[in-house]
C-alpha cells in the first residue's frame, strides 16, 4: 500500500512538471491538481509590494487566471506565463515579452524580475500577500482591494 501511494504521488508530480512544458512559444500545462490546493490565489490580480520606479507610477502586476495562466505587467514591459503549483512549490514558466520600448533602467529591472520569477521555487500566503521565494529575491504580491 505504501509503495502504491508513493508511486501515485511521484507520477502526479511528474505529470504536473511535464504538463508545464512549452511548445512553439505557447505555454501548456496541467492545473487541475494545482487548483485543488485552494490557498493559492487563482483568479486574483496581485500588485507587487514595491514603490514605483523614479519617474513612473507603474508597479508590477501579477494577474493569475483560474487555470494558472498569468499576465504579468512588469516595470515597463509585459509577459504571459503559466504558474504550476504542487503543494508549496511553484514553477513559473514565462513566454515571450510584449517587446515594448523601455528606458534602459526599466528594461534591466524587467529582466531581473523575469529571472527572479523563473527561479522561484516556493510560495506561501502571508496575510493577503503571495510570497514567492527560492530565487535571487523574495517577491511579495498583495491582493488588489477595491
Amino acid at each position: 500500500m505504501i509503495f502504491r501511494g508513493s508511486f501515485v504521488l511521484r507520477l502526479s508530480l511528474a505529470l504536473t512538471v511535464w504538463g508545464g512544458m512549452t511548445c512553439g512559444g505557447v505555454i501548456w500545462g496541467a492545473t487541475e491538481g494545482a487548483q485543488a490546493q485552494g490557498a493559492f490565489p487563482y483568479g486574483q490580480e496581485l500588485r507587487m509590494d514595491a514603490d514605483p520606479m523614479k519617474g513612473s507610477k507603474k508597479v508590477p502586476i501579477l494577474d493569475i487566471a483560474d487555470n494558472g495562466l498569468a499576465e504579468i505587467e512588469l516595470w515597463c514591459d509585459a509577459v504571459k506565463a503559466r504558474l504550476v503549483v504542487a503543494g508549496d512549490t511553484v514553477t513559473v514558466l514565462t513566454g515571450e515579452r510584449a517587446a515594448r520600448t523601455c528606458p534602459p533602467e526599466r528594461a534591466q529591472a524587467d529582466a531581473a524580475m523575469i529571472a527572479a520569477l523563473e527561479q522561484a521555487t516556493h510560495w506561501r500566503m502571508v496575510g493577503d500577500a503571495l510570497v514567492l521565494s527560492g530565487g535571487p529575491a523574495e517577491l511579495r504580491f498583495r491582493k488588489q482591494g477595491n
